[in-house]
């Protein structure tokens, strides 16, 4: 039987992917309209999305070696996303005249991570 916990894991994971890009879509938004509700919310849910991540990426996973494998690159995917956000920020705070470049950073970060989900699916 595959462990439920893997589930819980990888759909933390994929939402603070989620509220990252959609933080990254609506601070490059340059239509007229407001970002669509969908996206908004994606981006509203990020700071809850963090902390989650950090809580679940402190512990430690005790599983099949398999399963255990997955988790830690599930961690290691969270930790390097929160460093990239707090990356994002500390250069937007900073310098808000680099706010593109600070995004097009974040979402490498974003990328490289996606990318690399067959570590963890």
């Amino acid at each position: 039987m595959k462990d439920q916990r893997l589930k819980v894991f990888r759909g933390a994971l994929e939402g603070l992917i989620e509220s990252l890009d959609a933080l990254v879509r609506v601070s490059r938004w340059a239509e007229a309209d407001p970002p669509p509700d969908p996206l908004r919310t994606a981006a509203a849910k990020l700071l809850d999305r963090l902390g989650t991540a950090g809580r679940l990426s402190s512990g430690t996973f005790m599983g099949t070696p398999a399963d255990t494998t997955k988790v830690n690159a599930m961690f290691a995917a969270m930790k390097r996303l929160d460093v990239a956000y707090v990356g994002y920020r500390k250069r937007v705070e900073s310098a808000p005249e680099q706010s593109g470049e600070a995004a097009a950073t974040l979402e490498a970060e974003i990328a490289e991570v996606t990318a690399a989900a067959t570590e963890w699916h």
